[in-house]
């Protein structure tokens, strides 16, 4: 009895651990997002809005970047990336990091994501 038993613990053990997927992205709006930045802050989020705001440049050290806001329709964030921009106009799917308060030298950001992903829809 305590061999099966055991069996079983093991089993939904198993099934747990591998079930939860570590660092997996937090599927969220930017309105669910800036109303609980706290709870984000520092996570690995999925969100998907329309891009608006497009600004490309280039760093003082010749990487260009560029940043954009993300709008649900009600509230929009800030995203930044690397690169040339995949979207400039439309719905946008977007995979990164949220910071709640994000500090590059002596410049300050507020609640932006840094980008690892952007797909156009």
């Amino acid at each position: 009895m305590h061999a099966t038993r055991r069996a079983l613990v093991l089993a939904a053990l198993w099934l747990v651990a591998f079930s939860i997927q570590p660092g997996a992205a937090l599927d969220a709006s930017p309105s669910a997002i800036l109303a609980n930045p706290d709870r984000f802050d520092g996570q690995a989020v999925t969100i998907q809005g329309t891009v608006t705001n497009l600004r490309e440049t280039v760093s003082r050290r010749g990487n260009p970047y560029y940043t954009f806001d993300l709008s649900d329709g009600t509230r929009a964030l800030r995203v930044f990336s690397f690169g040339k921009a995949a979207c400039r106009v439309g719905v946008a799917t977007i995979e990164g990091t949220f910071e709640k308060v994000k500090q590059v030298g002596r410049l300050t950001f507020h609640n932006e994501i840094t980008a690892t992903q952007v797909t156009c829809r």
